[in-house]
């Protein structure tokens, strides 16, 4: 640090001043050294001056309004950033940050926090928000009643612990003092008309506050963690995304594969697009023309009848075949058809959440409709259904070695249920509903969570059974075309070494030449016993321990309801027996990690 330094030199401050000056500087925030050094300025010049005057009138900061972010698939920092331009053009000084560069001991510095979070898995704070919210629920955090907040978050329905994190981000605040400046919004799926509505209440509420501080240059100030990567030049995105051509469509799997994956390649040639490995592709698709059929039949709606979206006029055969959600269901579709049909075992149904989940569980809303067909009008059909959600891949290639394309590894969701088959709505329409020159729209959804360490020479750890293999052939090939000297190990998983082993000649290849240093794979179905990547990576136990003791950085991308769980218990394991450490100890190293930006995931 620079003031570390100043009694080392020829400094006019004692030691005790330079220690006093250490004391204040740590407590305040990037605006507010920034206005204290120009204040000492200011002030060295007038007694330079000698001037004999009145002491000018100490003018307080700008009043700064803090927006942090908690996003595991980008939503919540794009809303975010929105709020911060609304109020960056209604004259606010503004900072917008992502939760994990948000340096947690400042908070007791702020007075106006805005919090903009998702909620993963079992009600989990995003991978980005947990060490914040680790801090904030310990007894470290600080008492806050200096502090006026908002809290926003974003959910799905179709989830038991539907915005958690946001209510427990809100609970918490409140206990340790804070006030709410309007109260906590929780967000489905389709959020954007909400999302602006509650933005304007928000910006409306605090805008007699912020005329009444310090006049300051409109700005909204990004700090790093919230920094957009080159993908940002572009002028496509999530709201208007690039109409592009699929190369390549390409089963990886074998014949009598229980799973059925496929190698995409797409062009981005003319878009401006460019991505980093650990970034994920947004793709949006066409519902399946059969399933639309079907579905107007079941409700006897003529499919050229008009009907309204979002103030948006079509068909309701184009509504539904490229608008709207038809299955993913969600409790919210149950209530308005329910009500719509008068169906009473439904509305029976939605009276016990436990029920309605379990009904849920494995059925699109065909299934809904065809065990209750009703005839109702094409616009409650409509208004019953929420706006179809681009579904974000893992990338799965570097642009050093694509140039202007961009690559998925997709594993196609199909079973059958009910007597019926069923496919996914993006992978189905991969797989079976777009040919090579055909068009599909996409955008880049960046990811600064999951990165490659900026030395080329840091060992790395990736882990990612299944389509999770995806980000790491782009950290290969990113590397191969950096030629970096880290070593590189990578963990890989499937059902059957002859019909799943995804990319086998590549990873071959990789290890021939050199840049793959070790390539364990557990092929969970070829022996009478059923092995996993944690099952290996216990079995390396001590090379994993002295990898991290090393250096490395640690990557797990894939399941996150089992696999990713199952492989944190065996990295807790492995801490224990090989560092001597109890289990909170092995807890605090892997969260040290977490902080140093060691250990990332990206999981789904």
């Amino acid at each position: 640090m620079l003031l570390s330094s100043l009694v080392a030199q020829a400094s006019p401050l004692s030691e005790q001043q330079v220690a006093q000056l250490q004391g204040l500087v740590s407590q305040l925030n990037p605006i507010q050294q920034a206005w204290v050094s120009g204040y000492l300025a200011a002030s060295a010049q007038l007694a330079g001056q000698n001037i004999s005057a009145a002491p000018a009138a100490v003018v307080a900061p700008a009043a700064t309004l803090t927006i942090l972010f908690g996003s595991q698939t980008g939503n919540a920092k794009h809303v975010a950033q929105d709020i911060g331009d609304a109020a960056s053009a209604k004259g606010f000084t503004v900072k917008v940050q992502d939760l994990a560069e948000y340096k947690a001991t400042n908070l007791k510095n702020e007075r106006y926090l805005v919090i903009v979070t998702s909620t993963y898995g079992e009600g989990e704070p995003p991978e980005n928000a947990i060490s914040f919210y680790n801090y904030l629920f310990s007894k470290k955090a600080p008492q806050l009643p200096e502090l006026r907040y908002a809290v926003l978050g974003l959910g799905d329905t179709s989830y038991e612990f539907f915005c958690k994190t946001a209510q427990d981000f809100d609970q918490r605040l409140a206990e340790l003092g804070a006030k709410a400046v309007i109260a906590r919004a929780d967000l489905d799926v389709d959020y954007a008309a909400a999302a602006a509505t509650w933005q304007q209440n928000l910006i409306t509420t605090l805008e007699p506050e912020f005329a009444k501080a310090p006049a300051a240059s409109a700005e909204v100030i990004t700090w790093p963690g919230a920094t957009q990567t080159a993908a940002a030049v572009s002028v496509y995105n999530k709201q208007q995304p690039f109409t592009a051509e699929l190369y390549t469509n390409q089963k990886i799997t074998g014949r009598d594969s229980s799973k059925d994956v496929r190698h995409i390649e797409i062009s981005l040639a003319g878009s401006g697009l460019t991505y980093q490995p650990g970034d994920a592709l947004g793709v949006y698709f066409s519902n399946d023309p059969a399933l639309v059929r079907e579905l107007l039949l079941l409700t006897g709606i003529a499919g050229d009848t008009p009907v309204d979206v979002a103030g948006q006029k079509f068909t309701v055969t184009q509504a539904l075949t490229d608008e709207l959600e038809l299955t993913q269901s969600y409790p919210a579709f149950v209530d308005k058809y329910a009500k719509a049909s008068n169906n009473a075992s439904l509305l029976s149904l939605l009276a016990d959440k436990v029920a309605l989940r379990a009904y849920l569980a494995d059925r699109q809303i065909i299934d809904i409709v065809r065990e209750h067909p009703a005839l109702i009008s094409a616009q409650q059909l409509i208004d019953a259904l929420r706006k179809q959600q681009p579904r974000l891949y893992s990338i799965a290639s570097s642009q050093a070695e694509v140039a202007d394309e961009v690559h998925l590894t997709v594993g196609v969701v199909r079973y059958d249920a009910f007597g019926k088959p069923h496919l996914g709505g993006a992978s189905g329409f991969l797989a079976e509903r777009i040919a090579a020159g055909g068009s599909i729209k996409v955008f880049v959804e960046s990811n600064n969570n999951f990165r490659l360490p900026e030395n080329d020479d840091t060992p790395i750890l990736m882990i990612g059974p299944g389509t999770g293999i995806a980000p790491f052939r782009a950290f290969l090939q990113e590397r191969d075309a950096r030629a970096a000297s880290g070593k590189n190990w990578l963990f890989f998983g499937n059902p059957h070494f002859t019909q799943d082993f995804l990319y086998q000649v590549e990873l071959q290849n990789y290890l021939k030449q050199g840049l793959l240093t070790k390539l364990d794979v557990a092929f969970s179905r070829d022996t009478a016993e059923k092995v996993y990547v944690q099952h290996k990576l216990l079995k390396q136990a001590a090379e994993v321990w002295q990898w991290l003791e090393q250096g490395a950085h640690l990557y797990i991308c894939g399941d996150g309801a089992r696999m990713a769980k199952d492989v944190h218990q065996a990295l807790l394991t492995i801490i224990q027996q090989q560092g001597g450490k109890d289990e909170k100890a092995a807890q605090q190293y892997l969260d040290q990690l977490r902080i140093a930006k060691r250990y990332q995931k990206d999981v789904y």
